[in-house]
């Protein structure tokens, strides 16, 4: 009797791994929200706390807004572009890695954009300035798919070229435009500090096997170790001096 298989077929162009077909989900419930919010001021204080503005974050510690602003976008122009662009160079990339992997990329360097942004803004820029969209963390996965993927053929506005030259272009343009300033909302500062994220990343990773994520992983464990051990001869000397008290 033959065995009719039901897994997905990974190779189908239509195939969506889970990880990035939540992302695509979640930001665009994010960006319809976000849009009846601005058109009838609802909830339109909660959304102002959640772009990214580095004034908050250095001086009021809205820690969250380095990776809320990865989930609101300023336009359907801007949503729709990263949302096909997360799809194309994020399906091959976690098929390639795993859901779990992929998804601590995608955030590893959406949040480096952000300091990027950050540091940028308080050393050059406008510290009240707005940041919104995930491109930080797309340009991420582009600078990983050409560097897994260097000589696959894309089509970048109908022109083909390869995935290793479009990474290239890609950079540059980043480079030069996050000199301009821009109100839109939008960073380049974040599109260049996503790749550069990306790139140090897969350096470290595949040529010293080191896992950045892990490394924060076991230093937290290291320090709650460490944290239990002082508590715990804290406790033994003060039931030692107790003992001692009432030696003759």
């Amino acid at each position: 009797m033959p065995n009719y298989s039901r897994s997905v077929d990974t190779y189908s162009p239509f195939y969506t791994p889970i990880g990035v077909k939540w992302l695509v989900i979640v930001n665009s419930a994010m960006f319809v929200l976000y849009f009846f919010s601005l058109q009838f001021d609802i909830a339109r204080g909660f959304f102002s706390l959640l772009p990214l503005q580095p004034i908050f974050v250095l001086k009021m510690f809205f820690i969250w807004q380095p990776v809320t602003y990865l989930f609101l976008h300023a336009d359907f122009g801007h949503i729709i572009f990263n949302m096909l662009s997360l799809w194309f160079f994020g399906k091959d990339l976690e098929i390639t890695w795993g859901t779990k992997r992929f998804l601590q990329f995608y955030f590893l360097c959406g949040v480096g954009a952000a300091l990027c942004v950050i540091v940028a803004n308080a050393l050059f820029g406008n510290m009240r300035s707005s940041t919104v969209g995930a491109s930080g963390a797309i340009y991420g996965l582009l600078m990983a798919f050409g560097i897994l993927f260097p000589d696959r053929t894309v089509y970048y506005f109908f022109f083909p070229i390869k995935a290793k030259y479009l990474v290239l272009i890609s950079g540059a343009v980043a480079f030069m435009m996050s000199f301009a300033g821009s109100d839109s909302g939008v960073s380049h500062i974040a599109h260049l500090g996503g790749m550069l994220f990306g790139f140090f990343y897969l350096k470290t990773k595949y040529r010293n096997s080191v896992d950045v994520v892990g490394l924060a992983r076991q230093a937290y464990k290291d320090w709650k170790l460490k944290r239990a051990r002082k508590k715990f001869q804290v406790y033994m000397s003060k039931n030692r001096n107790d003992k001692d008290r009432w030696a003759n």
